[in-house]
């Protein structure tokens, strides 16, 4: 099965660096035109340059910076075929006792990996019905289906309700040509976040971690990517409102 997005336009966030790059730089591969967006402006300016996309530097927690990009792309581009929303992360966090937990970090942390996606969702909305297709993938994780292994309260919380928004979007768009699906990876070191978390396990917190996936091994951004694609695809046109758990059968 080979899966080509030649002449389709995607977008995708969060892709700076870790799995949101790794997703980008297929995408591109595959003959999509790629716009990416992050808050980290120097990386994703890196990032586009190394693939061929176009930079967006934004910080996506206000319907007004949704709006912006998407019409930026628009205006470019007349069209957006393909969302992917892979921001969002701890924001720095580590787990603590929720007695320790400020409002300050549990807004955090809903505002990068919820609100952005509702308002990501929220601006493409018209374009996508207009056009009668799209293709709408949020990365989620497996703190979304069970606990986190963070321990952070409000990351575990943030991502199950994108999972609940994600089902609750494909209701809605269906009618319109449009699937909303999420892909759930388990433990992949991506980013500097992850890197701190898997040295924080130590030796034997990681080999406990290895030995409960069934593949004995870690994923890497890249099998993120290829289930993503798959959800992006033609292949997939009728598959909507799903969660697939990327994470070498720890699920």
């Amino acid at each position: 099965m080979q899966i080509r997005f030649d002449n389709r336009v995607a977008l995708v966030t969060g892709a700076a660096q870790g799995i949101g790059r790794a997703i980008a730089a297929a995408l591109a591969e595959a003959g999509a035109r790629v716009h990416l967006a992050d808050i980290d402006a120097e990386g994703v300016a890196a990032t586009a340059r190394e693939i061929g996309a176009s930079a967006h530097a934004a910080d996506l927690g206000s319907p007004e910076a949704a709006q912006k990009l998407v019409g930026e792309i628009t205006k470019a581009e007349s069209r957006l075929d393909l969302l992917v929303h892979a921001a969002g992360g701890v924001r720095g966090q580590v787990g603590r006792a929720i007695e320790e937990i400020s409002e300050a970090d549990w807004r955090v942390i809903f505002a990068a990996n919820v609100d952005s996606a509702f308002f990501l969702a929220q601006a493409a909305a018209p374009v996508m019905k207009k056009g009668g297709y799209g293709r709408i993938v949020t990365i989620s994780s497996g703190a979304g289906l069970r606990p986190s292994l963070t321990g952070i309260q409000a990351y575990s919380s943030a991502k199950h309700a994108l999972v609940g928004l994600t089902k609750q979007l494909a209701w809605e768009f269906g009618p319109h040509g449009i699937t909303v699906n999420s892909v759930a990876p388990g433990f992949v070191r991506s980013n500097p976040a992850t890197e701190r978390q898997w040295e924080s396990y130590g030796p034997e917190g990681q080999k406990r971690l290895v030995e409960s996936i069934h593949t004995r091994k870690l994923g890497t951004p890249q099998d993120i990517a290829h289930a993503t694609l798959f959800f992006l695809s033609e292949q997939a046109s009728w598959i909507s409102g799903q969660v697939l758990s990327v994470d070498g059968g720890r699920s």
